[in-house]
């Protein structure tokens, strides 16, 4: 019952947050939305683990987001891509990688109930970054594929069980590890 309650506070939280203003526009409005959803995705991730008392749950989070940032912010200051709006730094979009490694945590940690509408969040937070002529789709869906990955190389089921990604660096690159408890 505290997660139903959390959840719907943070829903809450978010319509308040988004809600147009006096004049404010469309456009203005699917980009805030956005923004507010790329930042509420991951608040709604660590007070899950807060609130079913999931001490790894947490780490796996912060190692999860931590991994997405880094990998993200690498690429961003590596690939100089200018922005559909003239900016720069478009290549991949952060808003989506954090949303996304957010969404997938959730899902990967507490099930579908959760995940599905973190996903559609998420999926949400990448249309507005487009919307909003902040990226191109494929920086979106390069942000999308970051934080998946992210999350999956960190994140198991809570209570145990389920499937594991993990990457070790070798001489020559990146070794991929699978593994599986029942």
């Amino acid at each position: 019952m505290k997660t139903r309650s959390f959840i719907k506070a943070s829903l809450v939280a978010f319509v308040i947050a988004v809600w147009p203003a006096g004049g404010a526009n469309a456009s203005g409005v699917i980009e805030t939305s956005g923004t507010v959803l790329s930042v509420a995705l991951p608040v709604v991730a660590g007070g899950l683990t807060v609130s079913k008392e999931d001490a790894p749950g947490r780490l796996q989070l912060v190692q999860a987001l931590a991994t997405t940032v880094g990998v993200t912010y690498g690429l961003k200051y590596t690939v100089h891509e200018t922005r559909p709006n003239g900016g720069e730094h478009s290549f991949p979009s952060a808003h989506t990688s954090v949303s996304f490694a957010a969404a997938d945590f959730i899902g990967r940690r507490y099930g579908w109930d959760y995940g599905i509408p973190a996903y559609l969040a998420a999926g949400y937070v990448g249309y507005t970054r487009v919307e909003a002529k902040a990226h191109y789709t494929r920086d979106v869906l390069a942000g999308a594929a970051i934080g998946i990955l992210g999350s999956a190389l960190f994140t198991t089921p809570f209570g145990g069980g389920g499937m594991k990604v993990s990457a070790m660096p070798t001489g020559e690159g990146v070794a991929m590890r699978l593994s599986c408890t029942w």
